[in-house]
């Protein structure tokens, strides 16, 4: 019974990870403490798509997981103009955000082989607007749900942010 026990432990730990927000770079979405369910093999099986929120391994130190959402996808072209951001020409639909910063101008390129991701919390989030692009290689997963605490037990919605307005 033992010997089950552990193989299903060690099977769902394969597909699915625990992971801990430790700041609040994600506010509303996610609040600092809560524990999500990340899926490992999202990404494995379909692509990563503008809105996603996901985990990976921060680039300036990979023994370092982040969480935040992806933005600007390989090849596209991601420009922040006054309290808007543009991917491809196109305004982006952010429903997550609760106040909108005034950014600083600027234009970035994807590599093919990386995405653009930013915070829910764009005041005080530090992401690729500061250190760039995030390998693909260094993507984690998909964050699923909250599920500690249990009062704030809930799934995560992945809007699509090049729809409708």
């Amino acid at each position: 019974m033992l010997l089950i026990a552990l193989a299903i432990y060690f099977f769902v730990d394969a597909i699915i990870a625990r992971v801990r927000v430790l700041n609040v770079s994600m506010v509303p979405t996610l609040q600092e403490r809560e524990i999500l369910f990340v899926n490992k093999l999202a990404y494995k099986f379909s692509p990563i798509k503008r809105g996603d929120i996901l985990t990976f391994h921060y680039p300036l130190n990979p023994k370092l997981d982040y969480i935040k959402r992806a933005i600007g996808l390989p090849g596209d072209v991601v420009e922040l103009k006054g309290d808007q951001v543009w991917v491809n020409g196109i305004l982006l639909n952010e429903p997550y955000l609760v106040v909108k910063p005034e950014y600083e101008e600027n234009r970035w390129e994807v590599p093919q082989d990386a995405i653009f991701v930013m915070g829910d919390n764009r005041i005080d989030s530090v992401d690729s607007r500061a250190w760039g692009f995030v390998p693909l290689k260094d993507v984690i997963g998909k964050a699923l749900a909250v599920y500690w605490p249990v009062t704030r037990f809930r799934i995560l919605t992945h809007p699509d942010i090049l729809g409708p307005q």
